[in-house]
């Protein structure tokens, strides 16, 4: 029963009772929402984050004691520098600064004039003046720490306190691009000499060692190469950082789609027991559908369309919002779930991903759930004598 009365009736039945679906869309829309914006959000610090990875260095030498990374002897960069195959052998020094028992920033020392690893370096020092960068102390700071040191009347430049009890003063140079603030948000930049200062290392002192292999091929061997030069020295290649980051945010975004499944399950049994126990005005309506000469196909039929419908437009309407709060508000309160909000103040912003085929995936499994509960019951009524229903 395909004609034009049948999507008559159709149009005429959601028009009556749109206010009886005005709850169940408003529900299905908030599901899809939070949802929806979990997974824009997991999607696109992947794709950020994979993004900076290819421009990390493939390999970085650790030397570890009693389990913890310990400073490396820089002479260890000329063994590494013999090794066949490796290139662009970079000095690292980095540490965590506390500005108070709560509030932190990683700084990163980096060797200007030497030749950098990481490809995020090399662009950031191409923006810099080195000459005027180099003649003071001076310091790339990210949005983050900018924010904090402004707000704390240090708008020009930070004293930090050494380990050894000094006081060094450093200049802001110039804030890092808020397009990078996903990784560079809490991060403080400086010379080589001067971040060892602050972190109280000696000259000869280096955090880790960074370093290229052209070759994919090689990777295992120079692996092997690179740990054999010392029993406590560990190697940590790009691969192994990637499943690291993949593993930390799939494990976040899997507790949202745990709870998802049990809100959608619980909000399919609630669908299920309203139309189990539909009210007198709905079963006289199947009764008298089937009475004028509906079968329990068409009754089943007009069910599922009228439900497929909100369904539709329950999911357009929550993943276009789930959008708009994502990529165009900044995911504010999920922001601080996914990418912590303990620390200084975040100025990071999503880039715009969209998984289709997860999307996808989201509205078979919840228009499944969503129809099952509904047209269950109505099948029951529809089977029912229509004078037993009356």
């Amino acid at each position: 029963m395909r004609n034009n009365s049948f999507f008559y009736f159709l149009t005429l039945n959601l028009l009556k009772e749109k206010r009886r679906f005005v709850g169940i869309v408003l529900i299905s829309t908030l599901l899809i929402f939070l949802l929806s914006s979990v997974l824009f959000i997991s999607s696109s610090i992947k794709t950020t984050l994979n993004s900076s990875l290819k421009a990390q260095p493939d390999f970085i030498v650790q030397n570890i004691k009693a389990g913890k990374v310990a400073p490396i002897k820089a002479e260890q960069v000329d063994k590494i520098v013999n090794i066949y195959g490796v290139n662009k052998v970079t000095k690292r020094v980095y540490g965590r600064y506390f500005f108070d028992d709560k509030y932190s920033a990683l700084i990163v020392g980096v060797d200007f004039l030497d030749e950098q690893s990481s490809k995020k370096l090399v662009k950031i020092m191409n923006s810099v003046d080195l000459k005027s960068f180099l003649s003071k102390d001076n310091m790339l700071v990210g949005q983050g720490v900018l924010s904090y040191l402004k707000s704390h009347y240090y708008a020009t430049n930070y004293n930090f306190l050494t380990p050894s009890g000094q006081m060094q003063k450093v200049n802001i140079f110039k804030a890092l691009n808020a397009k990078s603030s996903l990784i560079s948000n809490d991060m403080i930049i400086m010379p080589l000499e001067l971040a060892q200062k602050v972190l109280g290392l000696k000259e000869s002192e280096l955090t880790d060692i960074a370093l290229n292999v052209p070759n994919d091929s090689e990777w295992s061997n120079i692996k092997a190469k690179l740990e054999s030069l010392n029993f406590s020295t560990r190697v940590v290649s790009k691969k192994d950082m990637k499943k690291a980051y993949e593993n930390l945010f799939n494990y976040k975004g899997g507790l949202f789609l745990v709870l998802y499944l049990i809100v959608i399950a619980t909000f399919s049994l609630l669908l299920y027991l309203r139309y189990s126990l539909a009210s007198s005005l709905e079963r006289k309506e199947i009764a008298i559908l089937r009475a004028v000469g509906w079968s329990i196909k068409d009754v089943l039929e007009l069910k599922f369309l009228e439900n497929i419908f909100l369904v539709i437009f329950a999911f357009v309407l929550g993943s276009s919002l789930a959008y708009i709060y994502v990529f165009i508000l900044g995911a504010p309160i999920l922001k601080d779930i996914f990418l912590g909000g303990a620390n200084l103040k975040q100025f990071a912003t999503f880039t715009p991903v969209v998984d289709y085929s997860v999307l996808s995936t989201i509205f078979i499994v919840f228009a499944v759930a969503f129809l099952g509960s509904v047209l269950i019951p109505v099948w029951k009524i529809a089977v029912t004598e229509p004078k037993e229903a009356l």
